[in-house]
């Protein structure tokens, strides 16, 4: 089982116990609809579908569609102008510092032998996400769709001629990243944001 499906099991199982509940609100999400969105998610996560067979393209139903519909739905319900385009700036950066972090490991080598870079990838979205996402709401579809447009950069890459290779967005340890970024992003939010609470009612 992979590292995504694990955490999105724990996830899944916090929510049902309520200890998520003030993450969940701020995504415009009740416990129920959450545990949906996140079975739907890893049953998904078996199943592709075809863009194009040359180059061959596909996008994985649980690793990228689904979280993309709900990326969507969580900013169709934000109702702030303001909110939407700092987020999709946010978004940019994320691709970006996603982007730089692999120029990085291919000319360098570095973290290789230490971390997947699979892994460097998404911790590197994390980050990034909370720092431009700002809120919740900011900081997680930063972190999801911050992966998802590093992955149309190789696509891109893919149309040009530049790479020759098999493209499955939301697949295999691409889909562990983009939970793995969503999810930590958020993390950092509510983290920082209690202990920043906490310090200023001191």
């Amino acid at each position: 089982m992979s590292l995504g499906l694990i955490i999105l099991i724990i996830v899944g199982v916090l929510i049902f116990f309520g200890a998520a509940q003030r993450v969940l609100d701020r995504l415009y999400l009740s416990d129920n609809v959450a545990l949906f969105v996140i079975a739907a998610i890893i049953a998904g996560s078996f199943f592709s579908l075809p863009i194009s067979k040359e180059p061959l393209i596909s996008i994985n139903i649980g690793g990228a569609l689904i979280p993309v519909i709900l990326v969507i739905y969580i900013l169709s319900k934000t109702g702030s102008g303001k909110e939407i385009f700092r987020t999709i700036i946010a978004t940019v950066f994320t691709a970006g510092a996603i982007y730089s972090v692999t120029v990085i490991l291919r000319n360098f080598g570095e973290g290789r032998d230490i971390i997947d870079p699979m892994y460097i990838f998404a911790l590197t979205g994390g980050i990034f996400a909370y720092i431009f996402g700002r809120t919740r709401r900011g900081a997680f579809v930063a972190g999801t769709l911050g992966y998802i447009g590093y992955e149309f950069v190789n696509i891109f890459k893919l149309i040009t001629g530049r790479i020759n290779t098999e493209i499955r967005l939301g697949g295999a340890g691409v889909f562990d990243s983009i939970v793995i970024s969503g999810i930590f992003a958020v993390l950092l939010v509510e983290i920082i944001g209690e202990t920043r609470e906490k310090i200023l009612k001191r």
